[in-house]
Parts: structure tokens; sequence; C-alpha cells
């Protein structure tokens, strides 16, 4: 089969949703289909790549977004849909490409949503009271569930504002991990010194820093450790538009952060999170979190916002933390009271259950394609839902 991806907000600095576009790539190509992926740049290309076919086209720069652009030109991305013939499209964003689900309906092609955030959690993170927020989101689901063959979410969690309007046609599938290139054998004491600067514990945040990850929280948590005297340093490993605020915060406190900016060695950043004694996820809309599960194949233990899904992913290899910085701090301390080597088996075994060829194979059976490698099912993938979904007015009353 031509499956043909569309997706928006990926950047060559981006983080999970590029990985999970590539890895995914990579699986339905090794199952023995065609992957296209549609993407917004700065100029026109068409190339191959270890995913599959890349199509680039132009699109506006959002402002304040540090470099997002979206795929703004509907008669360009319908004309370009027309030509490749698609066998199934499965796009990665809800709002300003929800409309290629009517294109997939006339077409008679069918086609698939995956969910990478929850909306209303997006619109707490903006500052929208939560009801309002509740609201508006479940406008945006019901449409969305009505625009689409199949809505594809990672986690129950993010299932669940879907099953709140009524939604018949969801499914779900995890994503996976590199459990090769993430292990816990990449821990090296030289690259724990050069990071740690003496410190005796060394904290890692590795997000994109915009309003909706909430990175200051892992700051002030930072500031509630060193006030209670655990000796801690942390390490950012991430760009985006609050990194100047950041930095003047840590400048202006006194506090041992380190910036590296975007981490484009995969292997460097591994390695990193591989040092790390905890990592923090304090994103309150993550519905999966791949760099929280890259921590955990480390055999680093992360704390996570109690607001998101990770707590589904993390499991007890880990903790959940209330958002504010005391909460945070708190289960840091709760975590390095707890024997090294034990910590960190823990946080290996609990990412051992995910894996990108299991993702392939529930992303698959999504899209009701065959994959000629026959991987092992992920248990908790459910199979696709055949029904036809309801018009948004017909949705949760």
């Amino acid at each position: 089969m031509r499956i043909v991806r569309l997706a928006n907000f990926v950047t060559p600095t981006s983080g999970g949703l590029r990985t999970a576009l590539d890895r995914l790539g990579r699986g339905y190509r090794a199952a023995g289909h065609e992957p296209v992926l549609i993407v917004p740049g700065a100029t026109a290309s068409d190339e191959p790549a270890g995913q599959g076919r890349v199509v680039t086209l132009p699109g506006p720069e959002l402002p304040g977004t540090g470099g997002y652009r979206v795929l703004a030109d509907r008669r360009r991305i319908a004309d370009l849909l027309d030509r490749l013939a698609p066998d199934r499209i499965e796009v990665s964003d809800r709002t300003t490409l929800r409309w290629t689900g009517e294109w997939a309906r006339r077409a008679r092609v069918p086609s698939v949503m995956v969910s990478h955030e929850t909306a209303d959690g997006v619109l707490r993170t903006w500052g929208v009271p939560a009801p309002l927020a509740a609201r508006a989101a479940d406008r945006l689901n019901r449409r969305t569930a009505w625009a689409y063959g199949r809505i594809v979410c990672t986690t129950a969690w993010a299932e669940a504002e879907f099953v709140r309007v009524g939604a018949t046609n969801v499914v779900r599938a995890p994503l996976g991990v590199d459990l090769e290139r993430c292990r816990p054998g990449r821990r090296d004491p030289a690259v724990r010194a050069r990071y740690a600067e003496g410190a005796g514990v060394l904290l890692v945040l590795c997000s994109r820093l915009s309003v909706e990850k909430r990175p200051g929280t892992a700051l002030d948590a930072l500031a509630e450790l060193l006030d209670a005297g655990v000796p801690a340093r942390l390490v950012v490993a991430g760009d985006g538009p609050l990194r100047p605020r950041l930095e003047r915060r840590a400048r202006e406190g006194g506090l041992p952060v380190r910036f590296l900016g975007h981490v484009a060695d995969r292997e460097a950043l591994a390695d990193l999170q591989a040092a790390a004694d905890l990592c923090l996820a304090p994103g309150p809309a993550e519905t999966f979190g791949l760099s929280a599960l890259e921590a955990l194949a480390c055999g680093t233990p992360t704390i996570v916002s109690a607001s998101s899904a990770l707590p589904e992913v993390v499991g007890t290899a880990g903790a959940a933390a209330a958002d504010n910085p005391a909460a945070f701090a708190d289960a840091a301390r709760s975590l390095l009271a707890l024997p090294e080597a034990g910590r960190r088996a823990a946080a290996r075994a609990r990412a051992e259950r995910f894996s990108w060829d299991r993702s392939v194979a529930a992303f698959l059976r999504a899209h009701e394609a065959a994959d000629a490698r026959d991987p092992v099912a992920e248990p908790d993938a459910r199979p696709a839902a055949v029904a036809e979904p309801p018009r948004p007015q017909e949705v949760g009353g």
C-alpha cells in the first residue's frame, strides 16, 4: 500500500514527532509498503529517505513557535494528494490539516488521524480555563472523529477525550523506543563527570522549550532541591521560544543549569540520558513522551507530570508528581533514596515493554495493512473499529 502521511510542526530540531514519523516510516517500508511523508518547510523538495519519500512544501512559519511551519496551501496539498493516489492517508495534526479527512472521504481513501496531544491539555497549558478548554476540545474532537475513518491514540489517557464525546472509531497504538541505541550500558563515568561538574546529582530535561512543555518547572524543582541541601545540577537538551527566558532565570537565580540547545547527535543524547541520575518530564499535556521513554531505556528513572499520560507509560519505573516544583523535588528525593542498581534496572525493564516493531504492527492494523514481517502483536493495541464515525451533532449529546 502507498501510505501518505501528512504532518505539521516538524522541524530539523523537533523531537518526539519527528522521531515517531521516522521510525514508523521505516517500519512501513520494512513491512513492504510505500510510505510518503508530506511536511512543511522553507522551500520545496522531494527526496528519498530511510523512512521513505519525503515531500516538503513551502509553508509559513508560525510566530513565537521557534521555527514551526504549517502546510497552509490547501489546493497545492490536494493536487499533490490527487497525484500521489494514496491507498491510505495518515495525518498528524488535527487542527489545520483536519480538512484532509474530508478529502479522503470524497476520494474513498481510508484515513487515520494520530492524536499526538490532547486538545484540552494543550489549551489548558496556554492558560485557557479548564471548563472552557474541555468544551472547546469536545467540539474539536467531535469534528475530528467524524472527519477521519480512525483515530489512533498512543495511550488510554489520550483516548479518553475521544471516548468522552462518544467517538466509536478510536484505536490504541503505543509508540516505541530504540532499545539498542538507548541502553544502560551507555552510562559512562567520564560523561557523567563532564556534565555533573562535581555535583552529586545530575538531572536532565530533554524537551522542546515551549509553553506546553512547562520547562520552567524543572528549573524551579532544581532550586527546591538546592534549598533542601541536595547537590544537584540540571542539563537541558532542547531548544525553543522560551530558552532566552529560562537562561535569564537560571543566571539571575544562580542556578547550576547548562543549556545544550538542540542535540542533533542521537548517540550523544543517549549518552547524556544514561549519565543522568533522573530525567524530568514536566509537560502536563504529553500523550506519550518519547524522551521520557528513551531515558527509561537508558536506565534512568523519570519524574513526570501527574496530569499527563506519562504515568501510564512510566509505571513504577519513575514517579508522577503534581504540576508544581515542590512536588517534583519531593519525587526526586524519594527516587534518589532508592538503591541505584534497583531503580535503574526497573527503568530499563519498563522500557523493554515498548518496541518500534510492536508499534509499527499496531499502526498497520489501524490501517488494515498487512505486515510482511508478522511481528509480535502489542498486547495493548486494540483492533480497529469498523463502525462509521457519527457526525458531530450526533456524538455525546
